[in-house]
């Protein structure tokens, strides 16, 4: 078998907030590691990071991963840095299987450090797969945000969704006025091969918590619906306020 083509750096790779440069493997096989600004290790402070844009095939893998996947006592960085291209180059498996075999390729019994490894299969949104709505941040949107999406989601043929992706908009776009800054909010929908992510946007810094509300209590169950209702959800931070999304999958068809 041939080797796939690889593009390695040289022992610069240290420094990208204290890891090595990611990997990507793109459909064809071939194996890049982009070069990304050096930053301090992450916790240690004091210094600025920077930022780059990489353009990525759809269809390539992302492999983010610490140099205890790739270094140890008997094998340079370069050199592990090799072996994950080869493991990375035959990425037609699934994630799970792709992230076994470099595992087992690369760490042998007990590392001599932190092991970790972050794969992603990159897909392109066209733009029937987003929409965006901008909604003032006053009661009277939620019932406007809770129609947009039910048509979003009949347009795509996901009525199974509908209760669950209606309540968790209510809910997120609701918590959003009542907690959040900022005249206007942004609401997104964003379809995937199992279901759609939810998103709204506002200019406030502070995270949704998730809370048991007494009896008694008027509010604060919101978080906790969205957190049954949800696959996954999470607090993304921006420069000037925060993301809440919240992960919808459709119902297993085979029940």
């Amino acid at each position: 078998m041939d080797s796939p083509t690889a593009s390695v750096p040289p022992e610069r790779h240290r420094g990208r907030a204290g890891h090595p440069p990611p990997a990507i493997a793109a459909p064809d096989g071939s194996v890049t590691f982009p070069e990304v600004p050096a930053g301090p290790p992450l916790g240690l402070g004091g210094l600025p990071f920077t930022s780059t844009e990489v353009q990525i095939e759809d269809g390539s893998v992302l492999a983010l991963f610490t140099d205890g996947l790739i270094e140890t006592r008997e094998r340079d960085a370069s050199a592990g840095l090799q072996e994950l291209a080869s493991v990375m180059s035959r990425h037609q498996c699934s994630l799970d299987a792709l992230g076994e075999r470099a595992l087992t390729t690369l760490v042998n019994g007990s590392p001599d450090d932190d092991a970790a490894l972050l794969l992603a299969r990159v897909h392109g949104l066209g733009p029937e797969s987003v929409r965006t709505w901008s909604l003032p941040a006053d009661p009277k949107a939620v019932t406007r945000a809770r129609s947009a999406v039910v048509d979003f989601l009949r347009e795509r043929d996901l009525e199974p969704l509908e209760f669950e992706v209606e309540l968790t908009v209510s809910e997120l776009v609701t918590n959003a006025i009542r907690y959040g800054s900022g005249p206007d909010l942004k609401l997104r929908l964003i379809r995937k091969d199992a279901g759609v992510i939810c998103e709204v946007s506002d200019a406030a810094n502070t995270s949704p918590r998730l809370r048991h509300a007494r009896t008694t209590d008027e509010g604060g169950r919101g978080p906790f619906l969205v957190a049954q209702l949800a696959h996954r959800w999470g607090t993304r931070f921006k420069h000037e306020g925060k993301t809440v999304w919240a992960e919808l999958n459709e119902p297993d068809a085979s029940g």
